[in-house]
């Protein structure tokens, strides 16, 4: 119990300093802002949840004590209890036959990261209006803030920055969905490579071509497309759900291209060209998301481990 709540009380500090970085207004701060909730997972997964609950609880009260009461909730909120949660899903296991574990499905996780991203982007756009107009309107001011270009002419410089805002102040509430969505896959990915080099991650490494997601996740996706039409707060949060859907069909489209490739020549460099196509560019995450829906409703997957006699995936 004493490893434990050391380990915790070390990764909440770790945490909290990430966290705490976005203080300092360096540029650099927003990605050791992202990766705040990584320590917090390693503790789950090598530890025990215990150990992030403690983790979580100890980084929030330290944030809280130096920055003032109400970081404890938006650390939580946004940090400790996502990253505490998605850990204990992680290490969840039910015996079958055989004497075997069953372990959480991967693919479950990536849609509790995309859930949470969902969840803490739509409380950030919230907070600043409970409706479309209020939304742009302290989203423009706050942008106005910060944002100062310089030109010759003034009047440019004017409609130059009015545009540029006006293009930010529509694309943040989708990139704020995509963002987080990424930004909880990947550490909890980090996680669970860290705890595995050190030999203490004690479920098997998921493959990723096996991933797969309830069929109901296809049906709300469609709902949340279709209600990015309604317009008002209603479509705003609807934006921002699609586009966090989009990044887990994304996720799953890659791994349906992994077994679609296997046995084939030139798999390497077809993989190889993808990734860095949505490394690059991203928008290719597209036709993977459009891949991982064709999978959901025709499996292609099996078929096509049936037409080359290959075993099927699991």
């Amino acid at each position: 119990m004493t490893q434990i709540v050391l380990i915790g009380v070390g990764a909440g500090a770790a945490s909290a300093l990430l966290f705490a970085s976005l203080v300092s207004g360096w540029l650099p701060s927003i990605f050791l802002f992202f990766v705040a909730p990584l320590p917090i997972m390693i503790a789950a997964l090598g530890w025990s949840h215990w150990a992030a609950v403690i983790a979580a609880l100890s980084a929030a009260t330290s944030l809280a004590a130096v920055f003032g009461g109400m970081l404890f909730v938006t650390f939580m909120i946004s940090t400790g209890i996502p990253a505490w949660w998605v850990g204990y899903l992680a290490m969840l296991a039910r015996p079958i036959t055989g004497g075997a574990l069953e372990w959480y499905p991967p693919g479950r996780l990536v849609l509790w990261c995309a859930g949470f991203a969902v969840l803490i982007s739509s409380i950030g756009i919230l907070t600043f209006g409970t409706d479309v107009d209020s939304f742009n309107t302290e989203m423009r001011r706050g942008l106005e803030r910060i944002i100062q270009f310089r030109a010759d002419n003034p009047s440019a410089a004017k409609t130059n920055q009015a545009q540029f805002i006006d293009f930010l102040v529509a694309v943040i509430p989708s990139a704020a969905g995509v963002l987080a969505t990424i930004a909880n896959v990947i550490n909890l990915w980090l996680a669970a490579r860290i705890v595995k080099f050190s030999g203490r991650l004690q479920r098997p490494w998921p493959e990723l071509p096996a991933i797969s997601f309830p069929r109901t996740t296809a049906a709300v996706f469609a709902i949340a497309v279709a209600l990015t039409f309604a317009g008002g707060m209603a479509g705003l949060l609807a934006t921002v759900t699609s586009a966090a859907l989009v990044v887990a069909y994304g996720i799953l489209g890659f791994a349906v291209l992994h077994a679609l490739t296997r046995g084939t020549r030139g798999r390497g460099l077809v993989l190889g060209a993808t990734y860095a196509a949505v490394i690059l560019f991203f928008w290719p995450v597209v036709a993977l998301c459009m891949l991982g829906l064709a999978d959901a409703a025709i499996d292609l997957r099996g078929r096509a481990a049936s037409r080359r006699g290959l075993p099927p995936i699991t």
